[in-house]
């Protein structure tokens, strides 16, 4: 019985029907495989289901490699494995993982057995044999010794304390050769300082020297060092050799250099400025009661004076001030002082000059000299204040040899308000004197109080 099929897409061979689309797999293989059959059974079809193979991704990328050029596909890119074929070793032996420290029950013992520290947790006593812990201090030379010993210097300027400075090199690991480096420079460091300053390096030499911390070697090799440097010194310090002198002078008057020191060097220097050092040094010795007035060589400065020789410094500059009205020499007089802590009295001493002068033009000049000196922070406003205030106080005994003080205190009052010197609130503590008048006769002479 013959049966017509419709065929969909494709055609009939010796009683077979293909369909279409895989008669076109069919010609792109070369006809090597069998076309698929549909059987014929009461006028039914039956197709074969079409099972497609999936490749691996390496085969597809060998399938796609063109003239020794590898196409890498999406799927081949985006692959988490390696793509060099060799398989790593876990990480931390298979107990990795965030936050572990490896496997559970292992004990890393390579870095445990030279463990000697007995605050560490891995330490164990009994795996630990003798052993000598010691306290090594670097060695110091050159500029490393200078860099630690320079703000030891500027520390010991600051408080005047030798015994500090000792304990402080005492523990310094120095060498032997560079031991001429500490009082170097010190001096070095005191030639751009005040008067005070070089009177405490001189009390450290001798200090130094006493404690026998230096020998007269290091000594005389340090100033040595010192006289050959001098050219350079005297760059940023003209008077470098003349202080130089005065510090060698001091040095034989306190016994840390013998005097023959100054014998040898004067022999066999050539510099100008290291004979000229020398020639002060031997000026200083040679001159009658030489040794003894070397003591106070550098004079007495600062809050070391008594404070009547203050008092009277400061009232010869304030009258010199008004006599000459340079201001600018009136500031650095008072600079040199350095007694900032006793700038109340330097307030206090101009208003009563200004009370016993009784002069306008002297209100006005010190109302400008206090001004200045409050715009260049050389004057606190405490240290201002506290002076005006002590002015006020004795104001009823200074009423006794000026008779109108208080009137003049409100006059200097006024022109240091203008001139910016004084606040209204200070002005306003200005004592006013009161009146005082008698009754009639009646009362017995009693004071009426206004």
């Amino acid at each position: 019985m013959e049966v017509e099929v419709p065929v969909v897409n494709g055609g009939v061979e010796n009683g077979h029907i293909t369909s279409e689309d895989h008669v076109e797999a069919l010609d792109g293989n070369d006809n090597e495989q069998q076309l698929t059959s549909i059987s014929v059974d009461e006028g039914r079809i039956f197709r074969k289901a079409k099972r497609r193979l999936k490749k691996s991704p390496s085969k597809e990328l060998q399938d796609q490699t063109g003239n020794g050029i590898a196409l890498q596909t999406v799927k081949e890119k985006n692959l988490r494995r390696s793509r060099t074929g060799n398989r790593g070793l876990p990480k931390k032996g298979g107990g990795g993982g965030k936050g572990t420290w490896g496997k559970a029950g292992e004990i890393y013992e390579e870095n445990d057995k030279d463990c000697r520290d007995i605050n560490d947790p891995n330490y164990d006593s009994e795996t630990q044999g003798d052993y000598l812990v010691k306290t090594v201090t670097p060695m110091l030379s050159g500029q490393d010794l200078l860099e630690v010993l320079r703000p030891i210097v500027q520390e010991f300027f600051e408080h005047g304390d030798t015994k500090e400075v000792l304990a402080y090199l005492s523990n310094l690991n120095i060498q032997e050769d560079n031991l001429h480096h500490v009082p170097a420079l010190a001096v070095t460091m005191a030639l751009e300082g005040k008067a005070d300053h070089k009177e405490m390096t001189s009390v450290l030499l001798s200090d130094l020297r006493g404690k026998k911390l230096l020998t007269e070697e290091e000594l005389s090799f340090a100033f040595d060092h010192l006289l050959n440097s001098l050219r350079d010194l005297s760059l940023d310090t003209p008077d470098a050799p003349l202080v130089v002198g005065q510090f060698i002078a001091r040095a034989v008057a306190d016994d840390c250099l013998p005097p023959k020191f100054l014998q040898e060097f004067q022999a066999s220097v050539d510099c100008d400025f290291s004979k000229k050092a020398l020639e002060r040094a031997a000026l200083l010795l040679n001159m009658k009661h030489g040794i003894s007035r070397l003591d106070n060589i550098w004079g007495v400065s600062g809050g070391t004076r008594p404070v009547k020789q203050l008092s009277k410094k400061m009232i010869m500059l304030l009258k010199e001030y008004l006599s000459s009205k340079d201001s600018a020499e009136a500031i650095t007089c008072i600079q040199e002082l350095a007694v900032p802590h006793f700038h109340h009295e330097l307030v206090y001493e101009a208003a009563v000059i200004v009370l016993e002068a009784a002069d306008r033009n002297a209100a006005e000049q010190m109302g400008k000299l206090l001004k200045l000196l409050l715009d260049a922070a050389i004057i606190t406003s405490y240290q201002l204040n506290t002076g005006f205030e002590r002015a006020f106080d004795a104001l009823p005994d200074l009423v006794l040899d000026v008779p109108f003080a208080y009137q003049l205190m409100e006059q200097f009052g006024d022109v240091c308000v203008r001139e910016g010197a004084m606040s209204l609130l200070l002005r306003n503590k200005v004592p006013v004197r009161g009146r005082k008048r008698f009754v009639s006769e009646g009362d017995g002479g009693r004071v009426k109080e206004y």
